[in-house]
C-alpha cells in the first residue's frame, strides 16, 4: 500500500507531481495503487462543501450497465449517485484536476486514456455494492477506476471497507477503509471488488477512465 502526504512545505504542482509518479509506478508494478491522504485537502473541503449542499432529491437510484443495458439491481447494489458534470466551479476544479492525472498517465504508461466520468456516491447504512468488474462485457472502454473517499470520521466499526480481489480466485481481497482523501485505482478489467455494508453515512467519489470505442458503426460517448 503507498502513502501520500497531503501538500504541506512542498508547493501544490510538485506534490501532484510526486504523487502521479507514485500512481504511475503502483500501477506499473501492480495494476493497482493505494494511497492515503492522496486528495489535496482544499480540493476535498471544497468537494464536501458542495456535497453537504445537496439535496437528496439530488442523488438517483445507481443502476448497471450502460445506455441500452442500464437497470436497477437492488440485490447487487443500493447506492445512490449524483453526476460531477462541470457545472459547478467545484466540479470543474474536480474534473480538471482528474484531466492532469489522465494526461500524466499517458505520458508515462501509454494507456490511450480519452475522457472521464466520474459521480458522487452515498451509501446509507447497510447500503453495499457486490462483487463485480467495473469493464461492462462486450464494451471495453473503461480502462481505469478511480475511488477517492469522502468520509472525515471512520473507523474499523463503521464497515463500508472497499475489497479490491486481486483476480477470480481471490477469497480474501485487500480491504480499504473509506477515510477522508484515501484515493484508490486500479485496471477496470482485472480487479473485481465490492462494497461491504455500510453502518452510518458513507460517501465517496467513483470515476473511470475510458478509451475511446467509437467505431464507423458506433459512437461511445462518455457516458
Amino acid at each position: 500500500m503507498s502513502t501520500a502526504q497531503t501538500p504541506t512545505d512542498v508547493s501544490a504542482s510538485a506534490y501532484e507531481e510526486r504523487l502521479f509518479e507514485q500512481i504511475a509506478s503502483d500501477l506499473l508494478t501492480n495494476g493497482y495503487s493505494i494511497c492515503p491522504g492522496a486528495l489535496p485537502n482544499s480540493l476535498g473541503s471544497k468537494i464536501c462543501e458542495q456535497l453537504y449542499g445537496l439535496e437528496s432529491t439530488d442523488f438517483s437510484a445507481a443502476g448497471i450497465g450502460r445506455q441500452a443495458q442500464y437497470m436497477h439491481n437492488e440485490f447487487v447494489r443500493t447506492d445512490r449517485i449524483c453526476w460531477f458534470t462541470g457545472e459547478t466551479p467545484t466540479g470543474r476544479h474536480w474534473l480538471d484536476w482528474a484531466e492532469r492525472l489522465k494526461e500524466y498517465l499517458n505520458r508515462r504508461l501509454f494507456m490511450g486514456l480519452f475522457s472521464f466520468e466520474s459521480h458522487l456516491a452515498h451509501y446509507g447504512p447497510g447500503d453495499f455494492y457486490k462483487r463485480h468488474y467495473d469493464a461492462f462485457r462486450n464494451q471495453r472502454s473503461r480502462i481505469l477506476s478511480m475511488v477517492v473517499y469522502l468520509n472525515p470520521s471512520w473507523g474499523a466499526e463503521d464497515g463500508g471497507e472497499l475489497v479490491l480481489y486481486l483476480n477470480d480466485a481471490d477469497k480474501q481481497g485487500i480491504k480499504v477503509t473509506p477515510l477522508m482523501g484515501t484515493m484508490v485505482l486500479f485496471l477496470s478489467e482485472e480487479f473485481p471488488h465490492e462494497v461491504l455494508p455500510a453502518r452510518k453515512d458513507r460517501y465517496s467519489i467513483a470515476g473511470w477512465y475510458r478509451i475511446n470505442s467509437t467505431t464507423a458503426e458506433r459512437v461511445d460517448p462518455p457516458r
